[in-house]
């Protein structure tokens, strides 16, 4: 039967005091400041932005420290502190030929306008643990590259549009809907994918683009372009009657190259994959790329083979890690009543089948 439990608060108070202790740890040793997460562990500081919708640096940098560190936990505190600001608009589209790279590669061709930018980044670092770094020492300054803030830099794709090779990429004058002020709806259009898509969980989205590359989709892709820079946003001022800068953030845009063997009404030629996702979260956005081009199977005339990827339902749905974790982590949670019922029924069931065996038995 179902007994009630007592001392519940009492003991939720105790853990709350209990948590805050670990989260201290050892007291000898110095407290991490919220300025120490956000300058040192920055990628960390990405993603939590990226995955709560909202940049602000310093705010996921405490949120990751309230969290000890859990990255879900802390894009958990940001969503929920998100639902409490007020919204004054919508800002104008971000023009990323406009951007301040930081870094700027493509995997399709070698010599760019503007050159490639390598930038800060693990790919030529020899995976070995550096021990130095235990010494906390003192790092040297990085050269410094020139740049001209005001230069605008092409996107490498333009290069196959202007000989036909690549499908255009035409705006779509609809409105886009928000994904964090209305809920998912299925079937979803493309930019509802790529909002929902940019603040996945980066693990799902990375399983789902890794399987895309391993057959489950046909989905050959070259890396067109990866940048990461900062970029500028703009308000529109009805009063003024034009838009103003209202600050900058980061980001990272990644365009993919994609084979396609035409259709009834397309010529064969290449097509797109597009991700673009707040702060530097290359490796998200190249996920994005990939699960995004997998997505538009329907839209490019090709054939859906059955592929998780090709399923936005079950993409969709299953990448967003705060509803995923709200439902699992429930489980664990108080369910007596819920279980008292289903054992009372086992229980039922077995007398019943002990009682259908007797007759046999005697026999």
């Amino acid at each position: 039967m179902y007994v009630a439990v007592k001392g519940g608060e009492r003991a939720i108070d105790n853990a709350h005091a209990w948590l805050a202790e670990e989260r201290r740890g050892d007291t000898s040793v110095a407290e991490l400041s919220v300025a120490q997460i956000r300058e040192q562990l920055s990628l960390a500081v990405n993603r939590v932005m990226a995955e709560g919708s909202l940049y602000d640096p310093d705010l996921a940098a405490l949120a990751i420290k309230q969290a000890r560190g859990d990255l879900i936990e802390a894009i958990f505190l940001i969503r929920a502190y998100r639902t409490t600001l007020p919204r004054f608009g919508y800002s104008e589209p971000v023009d990323t030929t406009r951007m301040a790279c930081d870094r700027r590669i493509s995997a399709t061709f070698k010599d760019l306008p503007g050159g490639q930018v390598l930038g800060p980044t693990f790919d030529y670092t020899h995976r070995l643990i550096d021990f130095a770094l235990a010494a906390e020492g003192e790092v040297p300054d990085a050269p410094t590259r020139d740049t001209d803030p005001d230069a605008s830099i092409p996107h490498v794709m333009e290069f196959l549009n202007s000989e036909g090779l690549i499908e255009e990429a035409l705006p779509d004058p609809t409105e886009p809907p928000d994904l964090t002020r209305e809920p998912l709806e299925i079937p979803a259009e493309r930019a509802l994918r790529l909002q929902s898509l940019a603040r996945s969980d980066e693990g799902f989205t990375l399983g789902m683009a890794y399987s895309t590359q391993r057959g489950y989709g046909r989905n050959h892709a070259f890396v067109g372009e990866l940048r990461i820079g900062t970029v500028a946003v703009e308000l529109d001022i009805p009063e003024l009657g034009f838009a103003i800068e209202i600050g900058e953030m980061t980001v990272t845009e990644c365009e993919t190259v994609n084979q396609f063997q035409g259709s009834k009404t397309e010529p064969p030629q290449f097509t797109r994959g597009y991700g673009l996702v707040v702060g530097q979260c290359e490796r998200k956005a190249i996920s994005v790329a990939l699960v995004d081009r997998a997505l538009r199977w329907e839209e490019l005339g090709e054939e859906n083979v059955g592929a998780p990827a090709q399923d936005s339902e079950f993409v969709l749905y299953h990448g967003d890690n705060i509803q995923a974790t709200g439902f699992l982590e429930h489980i664990k949670l108080p369910h007596y009543v819920d279980f008292q019922s289903e054992l009372e029924l086992v229980r039922k069931l077995r007398r019943e089948a002990g009682a259908m065996e007797l007759p046999e038995a005697a026999e």
